[in-house]
């Protein structure tokens, strides 16, 4: 279990450096929506599973994991940008979390979505990349922003 453990924080790491280098998130989609699954983690108000919406760095993870309950849903690219200033605070703001690098049997890593924006942001100074926002001034705005509200 810890082994497993590690390995999901291990393709959580990978799933930042990449998406960074390529400014490409990978999602699954269909006629409903976008591929979702229920945490093992964290529960709500109510005692529920909190939502998770999973995205991948890969489009072939992502295409591998087109199967049983997600037979139906397609492959989906989002900007880097798009995915950090509308899913990942839009996600925020509904208080669902961000499954990355899920595989598939479903496991993956849950992450906080603005904890997910502060790793990004990191790691793309990092690497001394700067990305267009449409609502933001750039990697240190969003930052601030994102600070302010956690």
């Amino acid at each position: 279990m810890i082994q497993d453990s590690i390995l999901i924080e291990k393709r959580h790491e990978r799933f930042i450096k990449s998406v960074c280098n390529s400014e490409i998130v990978w999602g699954l989609k269909n006629h409903e929506g976008f591929a979702s699954s229920a945490s093992v983690h964290y529960e709500d108000e109510d005692g529920e599973p909190v939502g998770i919406i999973c995205f991948w760095a890969e489009k072939a993870l992502a295409k591998s994991c087109i199967k049983d309950d997600w037979s139906e849903y397609k492959l989906t690219e989002i900007s880097l940008s798009d995915f950090m200033e509308n899913w990942c605070v839009g996600m925020g703001n509904d208080g669902l979390l961000v499954g990355t690098e899920f595989d598939q049997n479903l496991f993956g890593f849950e992450a906080d979505p603005y904890e997910l924006i502060l790793d990004l942001s990191s790691e793309l100074k990092n690497i001394g990349k700067n990305l267009d926002f449409k609502k933001f001034d750039g990697i240190n705005d969003i930052e601030n922003q994102v600070k302010d509200v956690i």
